[in-house]
């Protein structure tokens, strides 16, 4: 009796990875059987409307955009054919779909502009692919999101090839659902997003770029022969996160570490760090936005990654910062000295990580302890306000200004349009950012390529990778506590003439290292492999059908 059970168990503990796999692929055969009529309509209804769309436009305007777009996009072109293997014709003409998953597209921030970014450039190197952005913005359609994208980042769309899926259960990916085991409680909703997205539409290529791994997971369980890309702002969990609660550490959970439910939390977060790094190690191509990123995705992903024998590195594609225009559009020479006012610019979406609080804090203690400080100088803090608990935050930090007795010196812009986040650079001395561990930073990067004198938190990306020496000087300056801040808006406000100058050079200089050109050509680079691994596996289907 007692052999045939243990039997029993052995077959069972040796074929369930074999079930587990056929039920992940059988879960995801009646996926793309159910969307395949929507997939068959979807591109119908591309190829009519790119037609209609080129139709409609006039020589004249084509003509117009091509130049504006020509000379920058050779470069990234032929990057993109040296990464090819042999500069392959029908990797060229590739013409498959692309998932982008990004739930919250319409935010406006930093991660937006990654994904319009990259969407543009996917759109030019494959004019025939056809980008599907699955999103839970119900509350707005196709044609004022690309006006958006216009406005806000100055990026051309192309609307016939862009397509945007409405997701149902965005609400299990938001923290407010989850009071406890927030990490592990959004990871798991991004699972029930992720089915939702592909009950929609099943993708050739799917990418994630707002963060959640564990949907390239389910990917990979329901279809193993798509390709899957991720573009990690900010690791999930980190070693700097599990230092944070040490009495001295830092960020929203600084100190949390004491006692039985400090305790609790350190070993919450150990198990979801291994959780994390098995799901981070079956993704084909990992990009990350900053060299900090990268370390700390290499440490997570990589020894998962190394017993797949995956093929590629993690690699840092810069995010895509408006360089050229700011260049074009705000001159640094002496003869502009005088149209720059003692003004604090802080651009960041009003998030509790961002930190205004810090910035607030040590603007009062500039003017406290810095007696001699303008009178005319104020801080002005730009940023977008997604939601309720974002005006919340707002209204909030307004309080906080007239408890600090500086409300009369600090001015708050929400939602503020391209031309107007343009007027700001140009008109402010100092940029500011204020929060820890910033994964990277394109605030900051605007800041220099406008000429401002930076002053950011001293870590991450920003003191890694962007304000950093350049040409034997430096660019800007790095602060942690208030009292810190404070001193280094005294130090940049107060600089001579020819010193300011000088770092605002440097500052326009070094920040040509992060155009929206460079992106786009390690985009490309980045989406090749991928599309490679997709012909080739369109390859070994034709092969199998030939032999049969």
């Amino acid at each position: 009796m007692l052999r045939p059970l243990l039997l029993v168990i052995l077959s069972t503990l040796v074929l369930f990875p074999f079930l587990l796999r056929q039920l992940g692929k059988t879960i995801g055969w009646h996926l793309r059987r159910r969307t395949s009529d929507r997939r068959f309509q979807l591109e119908a209804h591309v190829r009519q409307e790119d037609d209609e769309y080129t139709g409609r436009a006039t020589a004249e305007s084509r003509v117009k955009e091509q130049e504006e777009e020509d000379d920058d996009w050779e470069t990234v072109e032929s990057y993109a054919v040296g990464m090819a293997k042999n500069g392959d014709k029908a990797e060229r003409e590739w013409a498959g779909v692309i998932g982008f998953f990004h739930p919250f597209c319409n935010a406006g921030g930093g991660g937006e502009r990654v994904l319009w970014a990259a969407v543009r450039a996917t759109q030019k190197r494959w004019p025939k692919a056809i980008c599907v952005v699955y999103t839970g913005d119900h509350d707005t359609d196709k044609a004022s999101i690309i006006s958006r994208v216009d406005n806000r980042f100055n990026i051309r769309l192309h609307p016939p090839t862009l397509i945007l899926l409405y997701l149902s259960t965005r609400h299990y990916v938001l923290s407010s659902t989850y009071p406890h085991f927030t990490l592990l409680g959004q990871s798991l909703g991004s699972l029930i997003l992720a089915y939702d997205a592909f009950g929609l539409l099943v993708p050739d290529i799917f990418v994630d770029t707002m963060g959640y791994a564990f949907t390239l997971a389910l990917s990979r369980f329901f279809f193993p022969s798509v390709p899957t890309g991720a573009y990690v702002h900010y690791p999930t969990i980190s070693t700097d996160m599990l230092g944070s609660l040490d009495e001295n550490g830092q960020g929203v959970n600084a100190g949390a570490g004491k006692g039985w439910k400090g305790f609790a939390k350190r070993y919450y977060w150990k198990r979801f760090a291994r959780l994390y790094s098995w799901v981070g190690g079956d993704v084909d191509v990992v990009m990350t936005n900053s060299s900090w990123t990268q370390a700390h995705i290499r440490s997570l992903w990589g020894p998962s990654r190394a017993k797949r024998d995956k093929p590629h590195d993690v690699e840092v594609v810069f995010p895509p910062v408006a360089v050229e225009e700011l260049e074009r559009e705000i001159e640094v020479s002496p003869q502009t000295e005088h149209r720059r006012e003692p003004i604090l610019l802080y651009i960041a979406q009003f998030r509790p990580e961002k930190n205004h609080a810090l910035v607030l804090r040590a603007f009062a203690a500039l003017l406290q302890e810095y007696p001699s400080t303008s009178p005319d100088t104020k801080l002005v803090l730009v940023g977008s306000v997604r939601h309720s608990d974002d005006a919340t935050r707002v209204y909030d930090l307004r309080l906080l200004a007239h408890e600090l007795k500086i409300k009369d010196r600090v001015e708050f812009v929400c939602d503020a349009s391209w031309p107007e986040i343009l007027q700001w650079l140009g008109q402010s001395w100092v940029g500011v950012n204020g929060m820890w561990n910033e994964h990277f930073g394109i605030g900051v990067v605007e800041y220099q390529a406008a000429g401002l004198v930076s002053v950011v938190h001293n870590s991450g990306g920003p003191r890694g990778d962007i304000v950093i020496d350049y040409d034997g000087g430096p660019t800007g300056f790095h602060a942690e506590t208030a009292s810190e801040f404070a001193a280094a808006f005294h130090h940049a406000l107060t600089l001579s003439g020819e010193e300011t100058l000088a770092v605002r050079r440097r500052a326009r200089a070094s920040a040509k290292r992060f155009t929206e050109q460079a992106f786009a050509a390690r985009w490309v680079g980045q989406m090749e492999r991928l599309v490679r691994l997709d012909d080739e596996t369109r390859q070994q289907k034709r092969q199998k059908a030939k032999e049969t």
